[in-house]
């Protein structure tokens, strides 16, 4: 049942069968294990990230397809939503409304720059995604009365998923049950279906052929598949889960901005996720999110502990200063990356398949 469910793509490892495991779990119950805002906050965001992280792999990992438009389908997403609940209203309508709008541009926008642009170089089609995305940015920035401009706007969301609303009186286990609560658990289910969904994609025939374009995109051709119509559908489904995961963003923080879903630098993120996580695996996006995220979030505050632990040591205490975090940060990234090239996800899988073999071949 469960090798159905994972589309027969099993973690094929036991560390990493028991690291999803709690992960799992452990996004499942942050509501009930640490009932702070701060946590649910950062929990949130992981699940949004994994949507994300995971769409963006399903183009660069499986279909070996440079693009740096990513963030732009992102911010289509948490548009479509903010835009509509702020002409409509906190209605479930409106949610419906943006999201469906936005999933209309995003395949418009995706399936236009796959047919115009697929057929380049892979340098040139980095490089046009890039300039598309910018031209983008620009505009989200500058249409001030349908966007907000660079203050973006702020929108209320339905009733039910509103903080205000008790479901109640008491907390249960020490969490409140409220519209927050909801919100966070529909979250997290949207966030597992559409992991499961990529996953059944993958590991689909239509999948394999991805992945046969990735190794050698000639021979792909040469018995028969059109690669540029593979490249196109993979860059429009990859698109489409961006602006879903977009969608997830802005009801979480009733608000949307051009720093907030179009930055440059959750481009940045998002590529480094890919390369802590692995490359080619739905699993990386993952463990990679959860990684990475936690250190961007906690990073800081344990350096604070670290800091007030070495006060008065005149070097060391320099090195541990909070302000200092992004090196350490870095430094981790650079670590990871040497002691895991193929991620955390392709390093424990090689080293399952190793053991099988030893267990095979004494």
């Amino acid at each position: 049942m469960l090798n159905r469910i994972l589309s027969h793509d099993l973690p094929r490892n036991r560390w990493l069968a028991l690291l999803l495991v709690a992960i799992v779990l452990g996004l499942a119950l942050t509501p009930f294990l640490f009932p702070g805002t701060k946590a649910l906050n950062v929990a949130a965001k992981i699940l949004v990230f994994i949507v994300l992280v995971a769409s963006f792999d399903l183009l660069l990992g499986y279909t070996g397809i440079v693009s740096f438009a990513h963030t732009m389908f992102f911010g289509i997403g948490a548009y479509g939503v903010a835009i509509a609940s702020t002409r409509i209203g906190p209605t479930w309508g409106a949610l419906a409304l943006g999201v469906a709008l936005a999933l209309i541009v995003s395949l418009l926008l995706s399936l236009v720059i796959g047919l115009f642009s697929l057929r380049v170089k892979a340098i040139f089609f980095a490089m046009i995604t890039l300039a598309v995305a910018s031209a983008f940015l620009t505009l989200a920035s500058q249409l001030s009365d349908f966007t907000g401009g660079e203050d973006g706007l702020n929108f209320k969301v339905p009733e039910a998923l509103q903080p205000g609303t008790q479901y109640l009186e008491q907390p249960l286990l020490g969490a409140s049950i409220d519209g927050r609560f909801v919100t966070y658990y529909l979250l997290f289910v949207a966030a597992l279906l559409l992991v499961l969904v990529m996953l059944r994609i993958v590991n689909s025939p239509f999948g394999r052929v991805l992945q046969a374009i990735r190794e050698n995109d000639f021979r792909a051709e040469a018995i028969g598949y059109r690669t540029v119509v593979y490249r196109t559908l993979s860059s429009v489904l990859s698109a489409l889960f961006a602006t879903l995961a977009g969608c997830l963003l802005a009801l979480w923080l009733r608000y949307n901005g051009p720093d907030t879903s179009l930055s440059f630098e959750i481009m940045l993120d998002i590529l480094l996720i890919v390369v802590i996580g692995g490359m080619g695996t739905i699993y990386g996006a993952v463990v990679g999110g959860v990684l990475f995220l936690l250190a961007q979030s906690y990073l800081q505050d344990l350096m604070k502990l670290a800091a007030a632990a070495v006060e008065g040591v005149p070097l060391l205490s320099q090195l541990v200063s909070p302000d200092r975090w992004l090196l350490w940060l870095g430094i981790l990234f650079v670590l990871s990356v040497y002691h895991f090239p193929s991620g955390v996800v392709g390093r424990l899988r090689a080293l399952g398949s190793a053991h099988k073999n030893a267990r095979r071949h004494p």
